[in-house]
């Protein structure tokens, strides 16, 4: 016991011994080891991924001019940096209260981004190997995809570089220089811009003349271009005849049915040539009038044109009236009313009934107008027109008025106890025999002097 208790207890362990402690140590020394393996490696994921990492910071566009750039398609970055910058200076011109301010901005719409990019950078890479055919056909379809009403701009932009691209094509005879111009041409027409879009289109004409090429309809271009040409002419002439530029205004109509005649359409010339002829008649120049009037009612009558030959008689009774000759103004409404009947042209029906009862009334012929303001007033009826049955009721009103008045009066001045008592009955039931009745009280003299 005594030998035990006297055993001296070592106070530090043997350094020779394998402790737990240094086991432990040299346990951490080999997890030191493998975490500088795995930063390592935790550094080389972070700097491959940090492009990812850019694209979740940064915007679509912000990304799409650095992938640009990067790709060395500088051109590409500066004309897509442009369009951004040009949609926000037009917008905070236009300010809060405009439509533009609440349309969606363009750097957020990323399918236009993403295709604006597609299609310059393959402009540009094919510019490069002077492909100008690959130029155009890009920016052609950007102006095409950009179809959207709120894109007119862009369309715009694109359809005059597709335009500066094909000057540069010299293997298509300027097939494509002309097909730009056209492009470009219905696009300012769209907007109303029509002074722009008759130099594109005459641009067209100009090129397309004489040759053979077609559109998908089978149509040449020179005769696309004529049917163009004619619509444009037409509108500024309507311009000037609103402005009273009579001269101008013709001179723009003969221009349109020059085009009308070289693009081989009858109809489009026919009716031409009827604009021509409501153009003089503005000006008072009836001989002229008539003039195209007649060609215009020959070339309806060839294609068999109802409406056409209809239009054609309504004008050139106006015309003849305005000479003075009635009886044949009377003759070719007459012929208007029974065109109308025959190809049953309702909705020009009533227009011939009134016309010809307005053309008997101002002659003082009050029951001859009656005869024909009534069926205008009944054809309005049937139709349900409420201008129309308003316009007859006034009309058939008036033209009963003013053959009433002159009996009427003569009944009134003649003081005769039969007279007074027709008037008096009359008004007491309103019957419509009332002219009659009183013609016979009056005598047949003053009936007669009614229908001079």
């Amino acid at each position: 016991m005594a030998s035990a208790s006297h055993q001296k207890t070592r106070f530090l362990p043997d350094i020779n011994e394998r402790s737990p402690v240094k086991e432990s140590l040299q346990g951490t020394k080999m997890k030191k080891f493998d975490r500088g393996s795995a930063e390592r490696e935790r550094i080389q994921t972070t700097t491959m991924s940090a492009d990812e990492i850019l694209q979740f910071r940064h915007s679509l566009h912000q990304n799409l001019c650095v992938s640009m750039l990067q790709e060395g398609f500088h051109l590409s970055f500066k004309e897509f940096f442009s369009l951004l910058q040009r949609w926000k200076a037009d917008r905070s011109a236009a300010g809060p209260d405009s439509k533009l301010w609440l349309r969606r901005p363009l750097e957020e719409q990323p399918h236009k981004l993403e295709m604006l990019k597609e299609h310059l950078t393959l402009a540009e890479a094919a510019q490069r190997a002077d492909q100008y055919v690959e130029v155009y056909e890009r920016h052609l379809a950007l102006a095409k995809f950009f179809s959207e009403p709120d894109d007119i701009w862009l369309r715009e932009h694109f359809y005059n570089l597709s335009l500066k691209a094909a000057h540069k094509i010299k293997v298509d005879s300027s097939r494509r220089e002309a097909e730009a111009n056209a492009h470009l041409a219905h696009l300012y027409l769209e907007r109303g811009d029509l002074e722009q879009a008759q130099e594109h289109f005459e641009m067209f004409h100009r090129l397309a003349i004489g040759q053979s090429w077609q559109d998908e309809g089978g149509n040449t271009h020179q005769i696309r271009a004529c049917e163009s040409l004619c619509r444009v002419y037409t509108m500024l002439a309507q311009r000037q005849l609103q402005c009273g530029d009579y001269p101008a205004a013709i001179q723009l109509l003969n221009q349109a049915y020059e085009m009308a005649k070289e693009a081989g359409d009858k109809k489009m010339e026919g009716e031409a040539a009827y604009r021509i002829g409501l153009a003089y008649q503005s000006m008072s120049n009836q001989t002229n009038a008539k003039q195209f009037l007649n060609m215009f009612m020959e070339i309806s009558t060839a294609l068999q044109d109802m409406e056409g030959l209809g239009k054609a008689h309504k004008a050139t009774a106006k015309s003849l009236e305005s000479e003075g000759k009635i009886s044949e103004a009377i003759e070719h409404l007459q012929k208007y009313l029974n065109i109308c009947q025959e190809s049953n042209q309702h909705e020009l029906l009533q227009d011939a009934y009134m016309c010809l009862g307005s053309i008997y009334m101002s002659r003082g012929q009050y029951e001859q107008s009656i005869e024909y303001f009534t069926p205008a007033f009944e054809t309005a009826c049937h139709f349900d027109s409420k201008p129309g049955i308003e316009k007859a009721q006034v009309c058939v009103g008036i033209a009963r008025a003013h053959s009433m008045l002159r009996v009427y009066t003569s009944n009134l001045q003649n003081n005769r106890a039969t007279n007074i008592s027709a008037l008096i009955s009359w008004k007491e039931t309103r019957e419509e025999k009332f002219h009659q009745v009183l013609c016979e009280s009056a005598g047949s003299t003053h009936c007669s002097s009614t229908n001079d």
